[in-house]
């Protein structure tokens, strides 16, 4: 069996490659995070409310027919993902929010609509011809 042809790097094109990977593996991760946190109803609603200002987990927590600690598991899931922030003061735990992620996220849905839209406009595009060719 012979071996296909060989592709040297030099250094600073393997350092790239790499450092590009690494950060679309970490940009994912972070979409799918995101993403992830987005997909429940309630920490949806935290979201929307903290983005006019930062609450505390019981304001959080009054519209919703839930216990603090089911709260507390839904602003977790939002810390991990770097949505939020919490601070402790005091007794009292504040959550303010972290639009980074959000942003991240709109760029991504951003890039991918271009894309799909393109492929929609293909698709009009073809039907035409179809229809054109049967007439």
């Amino acid at each position: 069996m012979q071996a296909g042809p060989c592709i040297h790097l030099d250094s600073d094109l393997a350092a790239h490659i790499l450092n590009h990977m690494v950060y679309s593996e970490s940009t994912d991760r972070k979409i799918d995070a995101t993403f992830g946190a987005l997909a429940d109803p309630t920490r949806r609603h935290i979201v929307q409310r903290l983005l006019s200002g930062e609450a505390t987990v019981s304001e959080l927590a009054e519209p919703h027919d839930m216990s603090l600690p089911a709260i507390m598991k839904h602003v977790a899931k939002l810390v991990d993902a770097g949505l939020v922030h919490r601070e402790k003061r005091g007794r009292t735990v504040i959550c303010s929010l972290n639009v980074d992620p959000l942003d991240e996220a709109q760029s991504w849905l951003q890039q991918n609509l271009e894309a799909w839209n393109a492929r929609f406009d293909a698709l009009d595009a073809y039907l035409a011809r179809q229809k054109e060719d049967k007439s």
